[in-house]
């Protein structure tokens, strides 16, 4: 499986941004997909993720409330929605995708498969 990362870019704090994971490749059935982050200096930071059906996700603390992660399995892509950006969000964001498909929590989630990650920086 192949994963690309999209919609990262300069945004302005308390603006919003879409995120998209295009899987290619083997069939992306079957596959939970994750979202991380990470900032220099710091550790890779578990953000969202969603299980192959979308019917359960969970957030990372610094997002929780202010975000929504998505998929469309119609077209092997996955969304993070982020809102009310603060300049702390700012970060290389990589999906990565774990092949139980059930995994959705920062604890259960193993990434099998990373994306190449897209910078996002949000300006005060």
């Amino acid at each position: 499986v192949q994963l690309v990362e999209s919609g990262g870019g300069l945004v302005q704090a308390g603006g919003s941004l879409r995120l998209s994971c295009a899987a290619s490749g083997r069939t992306f059935s079957g596959y939970a997909v994750g979202w991380f982050r990470q900032a220099p200096g710091k550790d890779r930071e578990f953000v969202a993720a969603i299980t192959w059906t979308g019917d359960a996700w969970s957030y990372g603390e610094s997002v929780k409330g202010r975000s929504t992660v998505s998929r469309d399995n119609t077209k092997n892509t996955t969304y993070l929605r982020i809102g009310s950006l603060k300049p702390e969000d700012t970060a290389v964001y990589y999906c990565a995708a774990d092949d139980s498909g059930t995994s959705y929590t920062p604890k259960t989630f193993k990434a099998d498969y990373w994306g190449q990650g897209t910078q996002v920086t949000v300006s005060s």
